[in-house]
């Protein structure tokens, strides 16, 4: 049996092949307009009646939504559970540390408190350290101011001019290295009586003076600051 010629074998292969060509074609033709259709009815609200005509005219069964029983998770919960309760944990650690956080600032604030306290009470004690000495010092040499006021009062009465310059110097000198450490001599002359800076020697009617006032000053006094070191030895008008 003899063999077709190369032409007509090479024409039906050509036609088979626009054959195929048309039919894959169709094929992706329906394909699209099937897609689209579906699209359009994804779009549009669809009632259950319209559902059902739309499964038969596709052939598609129709297929029911089952309602899940009560007490039985859905499988989509399970991980949801794992991530609530790993946010519970991470949540109750932060307040741990929240907690702990807060016991520290507590003591470091007492702590900062107990030392201002002790700074305060250091300070107090060295102020009232140095005031004490400072007091100390003071009634000691209070008995030699009272005689260098004696001498310049008995040289100056009987004109011994040098002597009674010499003694003021020192007088002078005396009283101003006082005033430097907060020392300061009152004398109350004319003021009322305080018992607490005045000191009556005496308590006699004076002509021209008030009853209750300090009518003369026999010595003066001195404190240091609020503190009396010495009252002022007075005579009182009665």
């Amino acid at each position: 049996m003899s063999s077709k010629p190369e032409s007509e074998e090479a024409i039906e292969a050509e036609a088979r092949a626009d054959e195929t060509a048309r039919s894959v074609e169709e094929q992706r033709q329906r394909a699209g307009a099937a897609a689209a259709y579906a699209a359009a009815q994804h779009a549009v609200p669809k009632s259950d009646e319209d559902a059902s005509v739309t499964a038969e005219a596709t052939g598609e069964p129709e297929q029911a939504e089952q309602a899940q029983p009560d007490g039985e998770p859905e499988a989509a919960e399970v991980p949801q559970a794992d991530e609530e309760g790993q946010v519970q944990r991470d949540l109750a650690e932060l307040a741990a540390k929240a907690e702990k956080a807060d016991e520290y600032l507590a003591l470091a604030q007492r702590t900062q408190a107990d030392f201002e306290n002790y700074r305060k009470r250091a300070a107090r004690d060295a102020s009232l350290a140095q005031e004490r000495g400072v007091a100390k010092l003071v009634k000691e040499l209070l008995p030699a101011i009272d005689n260098l006021d004696r001498a310049l009062k008995a040289a100056t009465e009987e004109h011994h001019q040098q002597i009674a310059e010499g003694i003021k110097l020192v007088h002078t000198d005396l009283l101003s290295a006082l005033q430097r450490v907060g020392v300061e001599p009152f004398s109350p002359d004319g003021e009322p009586f305080d018992p607490q800076f005045h000191e009556a020697v005496a308590q006699q009617p004076i002509e021209g003076v008030e009853s209750g006032l300090v009518a003369e000053v026999f010595q003066q006094g001195f404190r240091l600051g609020e503190s009396v070191l010495r009252p002022a030895r007075v005579l009182v008008a009665a």
